[in-house]
């Protein structure tokens, strides 16, 4: 009679735990040695403007009277953080931030699929489409402000439901739409580029095998596509909301904050630059860090991708 040992892990009826694969543990030692050298360079050039923007920043400092630089611990974060201002700013970016990446991936994910399935003059429609991105975004910021001017503008003379005389920059939420039509014009090109390379990746033989058994083209979509696109997704929607948190360009060249359109990275420039506010500008500065670290944890626990099945190995 045969006597059979519980393990542990039979006894408390889990299953083993799955190991990590040879090929899995020596990517990730190939990657670490490949990005070492760049993390260190940019730890070396980007350490000690971050930690002294963090100094600077529990001290009430203006660089018009430098000498009389005193130590306020976190008065300026309480401060911000009490202002009305600061959360009427927080509100603009967020709402640019989700707008235009939603958008982005819709029209990105339509033309990506068009550069995927496209025969004839492959190479030509890629390049074509990824035109805008290649301008630099304050020329780009300067056309479009000449698209929607009042006076010499033509996008009044094309939409027949807007009135001929109407002033895009005239009012809070026309304005915040110049400012999103601008920057989705100049990105999406971005975000189709990196859908396509996931697009790449998502094997003809469950699409064909998805097909004979019926599917229809939106189940195909929904089932098979977006799925095995999760990883390229995340990567693509993490990137462009990174950026679009971070958007000023449009907004300097366009408005230059405007009818209530300033962004939270405008705010921390208008401190330093123009009013001369130093430590509050360094505070504004390392609160903007904080909140990308957070929206970058907040993106990648949203989509919980298994990068180790995504590279084939689940």
């Amino acid at each position: 009679m045969t006597t059979v040992v519980a393990t542990p892990e039979t006894k408390a009826g889990k299953a083993p735990k799955a190991q990590a694969s040879d090929r899995a543990v020596g990517e990730n030692r190939l990657g670490l040695k490949l990005v070492a050298p760049a993390v260190v360079l940019m730890l070396i050039v980007t350490a000690y403007p971050m930690l002294q923007a963090l100094y600077l920043s529990l001290f009430r400092y203006r660089l018009t009277t430098a000498d009389e630089r005193e130590f306020i611990g976190l008065g300026n974060y309480i401060t911000a953080l009490s202002d009305s201002l600061f959360w009427q700013d927080l509100l603009n970016t967020l709402i640019i931030m989700v707008v235009t990446v939603a958008v982005e991936l819709v029209i990105g994910f339509a033309f990506a699929m068009v550069m995927h399935r496209i025969i004839f003059a492959r190479g030509i429609m890629r390049t074509s489409i990824l035109i805008p991105y290649g301008i630099i975004t304050v020329v780009s910021a300067f056309a479009w402000q000449f698209a929607f001017s009042l006076n010499n503008g033509f996008v009044n003379g094309w939409l027949p439901f807007v009135a001929d005389d109407f002033n895009w920059f005239g009012g809070h939420w026309s304005a915040m739409f110049a400012i999103m039509a601008s920057e989705i014009w100049k990105t999406t090109p971005f975000m189709s580029l990196l859908l396509l390379a996931g697009l790449s990746q998502v094997s003809e033989d469950m699409l064909e095998a998805a097909k004979v058994d019926g599917a229809t083209w939106w189940q195909r979509l929904w089932k098979v596509i977006l799925p095995n696109m999760r990883a390229a997704i995340m990567v693509a929607v993490l990137f462009r909301a990174l950026d679009a948190f971070r958007i000023f360009d449009n907004i300097f060249v366009m408005t230059k904050g405007a009818e209530g359109t300033e962004s939270s990275s405008f705010l921390t420039y208008r401190q330093v630059i123009e009013q001369f506010q130093l430590g509050m500008g360094s505070a504004l500065s390392v609160l903007l860090f904080l909140m990308v670290l957070i929206l970058a944890f907040g993106i990648v626990k949203l989509f919980k991708v298994d990068l180790a099945q995504a590279r084939g190995e689940g």
